[in-house]
């Protein structure tokens, strides 16, 4: 038997879900809309509305407009621009309008995280974004969506320009807000001097009353227009058990007005129009200039985005938008473009490309045929013809801004506890409030209420909720800029704290540019057969002697039967040969003579030793000034190589290293690191496969950028242009930020205990609160943007 929605009377589809209790009872609807509609009846108490009517009402299809369109993102051609999909979970960065506070992100937090298919959820009140993670077999995008959007906030795929747009529009809509509140402020404080100080000599009755008319004309637009942003922020935490920033705020302003507007009616007690006009001038210029440090503050990775042009050319000379360009497109890149898809270069042509915006870098990079260019990257003075690797919402730069995000949502711990110290903080100070009322209103009724007033406004605990979030977005940001990538919330408090260096040889100490220099074949043994067997099982292995084969001359043959054994070798069947490749123990060559020949890979075929192949790693310029630098202040350093210890000896020796763990496999490497004294704070730095478990395991992972995806995402901490000096610069930054940090919560704490005791004692005037705390957020947003200064 089909059902009918109780709301509308249609048939109830299949495999929907929509109810909503009424009346007692779970009652089922058929579609969002209905759903939506009948839960806003029971909760704005019209539920008599069923008890009463004579018909079903009107079918709703996902009214209002804005749910309707929400639907369109579950379109999996409109998600591929925007969502990353894995077997069963789903991510996507949202844009986010009206969230102003701490509070509102919790809000935001805790509702979507309730909801069935939801795995994660954080935002970002700096940056104004969300990280979002849902089961797609569970829930769709557009539930969840529907969900912030019925607590009152606007919700949308992130997108730089569209973001940007939004950012722009809410500025002008504050822009109008503060100046209305700005020319009521003057009129209304015009009026305020001739009604307390009677500059005109005594007024009589008739003209105070007219005064204090006039004034609630002008103040009644501001209240009700120009501080409209409290009260939507203070009702969507009301309406969800919570209490935010504005809640304190807004009850200030409307006590205020409602007290006033008794008085002018019955021409008697005092009148705080002109408090409430300069209340709210003071808070939404706080609030403007509080919102341009932010977004300051977060436009580092959204103008990464917009160095991707929109228009890529074809070799035909055609213009085609980039996000048509899919893996397998051949484009034109014309002399000073930015590049605009990942791809690798065609031509057989030297090429020079700044990729300053990746890595830092100052110094333009060669490519030739084959290599590898990122889209967003500045192309030199030749153009070329390259071939697209990947789309534009898997491009290497769209994955560094994703990874910012990650690592600017999440929250480290302190910034866990300032959020809930400052919810509960709003809840003691409306106690507080009511308490000071309640005793002056005894001794001194006539200030009772002012005093009251200026205990809400100027106690109000915004700075403490943005101390912490804007100086970890301002460092992040920074760090970005000079080719630092951040993934997990806890490097700068980490990084502070190192006392352990461990370090891996190759790739990391040297260049991992490595080149076969020499090649010594056994007798009875083809050359070009051995060089054509050891290419083709260096195909299958992802490190940097793997990448010295390609250039040798030789074929890639058919292999059956490959077995990588990491940090060891790798062997397979080969023209029916059992091939193996890796180190003189792997291969079962024990002759101490070669065995202490250093950078030597070894070959056998049928388990005869039948090449050697010599390769050259020079050790990197900054390797021993980085290395001095940890010894220096007192750290410990190790190096912990897969290597043999012949071929790491020299290069410990020439950086300065005396503890070296050689020929160490990924789980010797682990148990290393497990075996360090507890009061070691461990940072690994690697590159390979075979360094990706001790990255997992080290207090602080640090991946080069020219290292494996493994390694990379194992890492803590990535650095995109393979400079050691970086992590230095890091440290230096992360000291910075932790010294901010404190000031930040220093000074947000110091004045909340230093204005608290004042304004319940009546030493406060309304208009110091509210500059007071205005003042204080700014102080802190401000005092955080100092970490995107160069150091």
């Amino acid at each position: 038997m089909c059902k009918s929605c109780y709301h509308c009377g249609e048939v109830v589809p299949d495999n929907t879900n929509f109810k909503v209790e009424i009346l007692g009872d779970i009652r089922t609807m058929c579609c969002l809309g209905c759903e939506t509609v009948a839960q806003t009846i029971v909760d704005s108490g019209l539920v008599s509305y069923y008890q009463f009517r004579t018909a079903p009402a009107e079918r709703v299809e996902l009214v209002p407009e804005q749910l309707k369109s929400l639907i369109h993102y579950d379109n999996k051609e409109v998600q591929s621009e925007f969502v990353r999909h894995s077997e069963h979970a789903s991510d996507v960065t949202l844009s986010l309008e009206g969230v102003s506070c701490a509070a509102c992100a919790w809000l935001i937090e805790k509702q979507v995280a309730a909801h069935k298919g939801v795995l994660s959820i954080s935002v970002n009140t700096t940056t104004l974004r969300a990280a979002l993670s849902w089961d797609n077999t569970q829930t769709q995008l557009s539930e969840i969506l529907a969900i912030i959007h019925q607590l009152g906030y606007k919700a949308a795929p992130f997108e730089a320009d569209k973001h940007e747009a939004a950012y722009h529009r809410s500025m002008k809509q504050y822009l109008y807000r503060l100046g209305i509140a700005g020319l009521a402020t003057m009129q209304v404080m015009m009026l305020a001097v001739a009604l307390y100080l009677e500059v005109f000599g005594d007024l009589e009755e008739e003209f105070k009353h007219f005064f204090r008319w006039v004034s609630l004309i002008f103040a009644t637009p501001v209240l009700l227009y120009s501080a409209l942003p409290f009260y939507l922020n203070a009702w969507r935490s009301l309406k969800s058990l919570t209490l935010g920033m504005d809640v304190p705020v807004s009850l200030a302003l409307i006590f205020a007005y409602v007290a006033s507007v008794v008085a002018t009616v019955q021409e008697k007690g005092e009148v705080f129009f002109e408090s409430i006009s300069m209340f709210t001038f003071f808070l939404l210029v706080g609030r403007f200039l509080e919102m341009r440090a932010r977004r300051k503050a977060a436009a580092a990775s959204g103008n990464l985005l917009k160095l991707i042009p929109a228009i890529a050319h074809t070799l035909d000379g055609e213009e085609v938008p980039v996000k048509t360009l899919k893996p397998g497109d051949r484009i034109r890149v014309l002399p000073g473009e930015h590049i605009p898809a990942d791809g690798k270069v065609l031509a057989d042509i030297n090429i020079l490309i700044d990729e300053s915006m990746l890595t830092g870098e100052s110094l333009q990079v060669t490519k030739q045929q084959n290599d590898a260019v990122y889209a967003g990257t500045l192309n030199g003075d030749e153009s070329f013809d390259l071939e697209v690797t990947a789309d534009k919402h898997n491009s290497v730069i769209n994955n560094i801004v994703r990874l910012q995000d990650s690592a600017e949502l999440a929250k480290p711990r302190i910034a866990e506890i300032a959020d809930i110290v400052a919810r509960y903080f709003v809840g003691a100070i409306l106690i507080i409030s009511a308490c000071t009322w309640l005793y002056w209103h005894q001794s001194r009724p006539d200030d009772a209420f002012w005093i009251m007033l200026s205990v809400l406004v100027a106690t109000c605990p915004c700075a403490l909720s943005l101390a912490t979030p804007t100086a970890l977005t301002c460092a992040t940001s920074r760090l970005g800029s000079l080719g630092i990538l951040l993934r997990k919330n806890h490097v700068f408090e980490t990084l502070c704290k190192v006392n352990h260096l461990v370090v891996d040889k190759t790739g990391t100490l040297t260049e991992g540019n490595i080149a076969i220099k020499d090649i010594q074949i056994e007798t009875g043994f083809e050359t070009q057969s051995c060089i054509d067997f050891a290419k083709t099982l260096e195909s299958h292995a992802n490190h940097p002697i793997a990448n010295a084969f390609k250039g040798l001359d030789g074929l890639i043959l058919p292999a059956q039967h490959i077995e990588n054994k990491i940090g060891q070798g790798i062997e397979g069947v080969i023209s029916g040969f059992n091939v193996k490749i890796g180190s003189a123990r792997y291969i079962g060559f024990e002759c101490e003579q070669n065995e202490a020949k250093a950078n030597a890979v070894y070959l056998s075929i049928d388990n005869q030793h039948a090449a050697t192949f010599y390769y050259q790693d020079p050790v990197r310029d900054e390797s021993r000034d980085f290395i001095q630098h940890f010894i220096e202040s007192g750290a410990k350093v190790t190096l912990l190589t897969g290597d043999t210890l012949h071929n790491a000896q020299p290069v410990a020796e020439k950086v300065g290293i005396t503890e070296i763990v050689a020929s160490a496999s990924p789980e010797d490497k682990l148990e290393f690191l497990k075996s360090v004294k507890y009061s070691d704070i461990t940072m690994m730095i690697g590159d390979g496969i075979n360094d990706a478990p001790t990255l997992a395991g080290a207090h602080l992972s640090v991946a080069m950028g020219g290292g494996t995806d493994v390694a990379k995402a194992s890492a803590d901490l990535v650095l995109l242009g393979d400079k050691l000096d970086r992590v230095l610069k890091a440290k230096e930054h992360a000291i910075k930020t932790r010294k901010i940090i404190r000031e930040n919560l220093a000074w947000s704490l110091g004045y909340n205990l230093v204005i608290l005791p004042l304004a319940v004692a009546g030493l406060v005037a309304p208009y110091i609160a509210v500059l007071g705390m205005s003042a204080s957020s700014v102080i802190v947003v401000t005092n955080s943007l100092r970490l995107l200064k160069n150091s």
